[in-house]
């Protein structure tokens, strides 16, 4: 079973960063870990639906990003630390919320494509 764990959310001014961490461990249910597999970014606001925010293909090497987000949030991975991260910079108040990082069923980004694993989500809160 695949267990992902985020960190890095905190309270931070409009304008500022954060830079969030998903660490994966264990593997799927065909023997495979996450390095295999796209990771997804996600984040749900108060009273809101969850909303997709990115997505980066297995190797690092292809990213997709929201409208919302682009040119301002950057996900990256190192697949030898089993770690994706999201680098949020120029943070806005409309950014808070919950942020969540899930294993895709696939190794790259597919619009319409399924999610395996979540995380527990963690806070972000910007203040403005």
């Amino acid at each position: 079973q695949v267990h992902l764990v985020e960190s890095g959310g905190g309270l931070v001014q409009a304008g500022g960063s954060l830079r969030l961490s998903c660490v994966a461990s264990g593997r799927t249910s065909n023997g495979r870990t996450v390095s295999n597999y796209a990771v997804g970014w996600f984040r749900q606001a108060p009273g809101k639906e969850r909303e997709w925010v990115g997505t980066v293909s297995w190797n690092g090497a292809r990213t997709y990003y929201a409208p919302a987000v682009r040119g301002r949030f950057t996900i990256t991975r190192d697949n030898a630390e089993n770690t994706v991260y999201l680098q949020m910079n120029s943070l806005k108040p409309e950014d808070t919320a919950v942020y969540y990082c899930a294993q895709s069923l696939s190794a790259d980004y597919e619009p319409f494509g399924g999610w395996g694993s979540w995380g527990q989500g963690t806070q972000v809160t910007v203040s403005s």
